[in-house]
């Protein structure tokens, strides 16, 4: 199968099993682990951060960050289809007792004035305070969309102004970053806090990292047991850690021109995509243009051999390019998808 689905898809290349093979461990729960230090030491600066916490999973990083910067009770803005808000189980709730209030966004972004607006009466004794706002980037759900920098600036600066903690989630941070042409110490050291998976584009097995000020990292240490988190001789996954930031940054680019690729080939045999909106190394079909169902859909290309996956966008599929998907599969998915969708007939 040409797979598809996800960036988290990725198999560990033999270098970065090598890498892992070969690691220095220790003690991770009594930070004598030197491959964990150093992917901490190395992760904070490229995230642009005092200090980082390596941990297993980027949703136990983003539940640590919002657990960190609020107190129960208080209220926490996202966009109403981030992950923070779909796919991590009513977490903020669960964990850190937060009222979250979903923004109505655009391509997965939202305003200042949208923040402004949800801003409670702090001295009520009736409402939920406003105290925390939560920035996806890439945007999952919204195609893998990248912030423009100006817009996260202005974000920052509203958050600031009304005393507002700000986090990202970051997990596709190096795609955002790739796609702006800038560093990602840029994008990220903006906010109070920050986290970055590696299981995605950056092709590691598993892996995160959560990174801010040294006062909020002890916080986050702490977070880190406190959620099941910590770890013992971790220097054989952080090695994977190593490897991506040295080896599989810049080469993201290379998935965002396979995405476009995929798009144009796509639009030009009658697939409805819109090439101009593919940013990063997602591809949105709309399946339901073509008179198909989600399922259908996807039981058609499995059929030949291609793997996508269902949005949260009924009628809308899902095709990612990531470190296992070379040019020869691109090329063949071009031909392939249009006939298992019938949409060359309607070219």
């Amino acid at each position: 199968m040409i797979d598809f689905r996800s960036d988290t898809l990725t198999q560990p290349t033999r270098a970065m099993r090598d890498a892992m093979a070969n690691a220095a461990v220790g003690d991770e729960q009594k930070r004598e682990d030197p491959t964990v230090n150093e992917l901490e030491r190395r992760g904070a600066e490229f995230l642009g951060q005092e200090e980082a916490v390596f941990l297993p999973t980027a949703t136990m990083a983003n539940q640590i960050a919002l657990q960190i910067l609020t107190t129960p009770g208080d209220a926490l803005l996202v966009e109403r289809h981030a992950h923070i808000m779909l796919s991590e189980l009513g977490g903020p709730a669960a964990h850190s007792g937060l009222l979250t209030i979903g923004l109505e966004g655009t391509r997965g972004r939202f305003s200042p004035d949208q923040v402004v607006s949800e801003i409670r009466d702090r001295t009520s004794v009736h409402v939920a305070p406003t105290r925390i706002v939560a920035v996806e980037n890439t945007h999952n759900s919204a195609g893998g969309r990248a912030w423009p920098l100006e817009e996260i600036d202005a974000i920052v600066a509203t958050c600031r102004e009304h005393d507002l903690a700000v986090h990202l989630d970051g997990a596709r941070l190096v795609n955002a970053a790739v796609a702006c042409g800038v560093d990602s110490a840029r994008v990220g050291g903006a906010f109070d806090t920050v986290t970055l998976c590696f299981s995605k584009g950056l092709g590691c097995p598993l892996g995160a990292l959560i990174a801010g000020s040294h006062e909020l990292m002890h916080a986050a240490r702490r977070g880190k047991h406190f959620f099941g988190g910590a770890m013992r001789q971790a220097g054989i996954v952080a090695a994977a850690g190593l490897y991506a930031l040295e080896h599989n940054v810049d080469r993201l680019a290379e998935d965002h021109a396979r995405a476009r690729r995929l798009a144009e080939g796509w639009e030009e045999r009658g697939v409805p995509v819109e090439p101009e909106l593919v940013e990063t190394n997602f591809v949105h079909v709309d399946v339901g243009a073509l008179g198909l169902a989600s399922a259908d859909a996807l039981a058609r290309l499995a059929a030949k051999g291609i793997g996508l996956t269902a949005t949260v966008r009924p009628g809308i599929l899902r095709a990612v390019t990531h470190l296992d998907i070379g040019d020869d599969d691109v090329q063949r998915a071009i031909e392939l998808v249009p006939q298992a969708l019938g949409a060359l007939a309607r070219a």
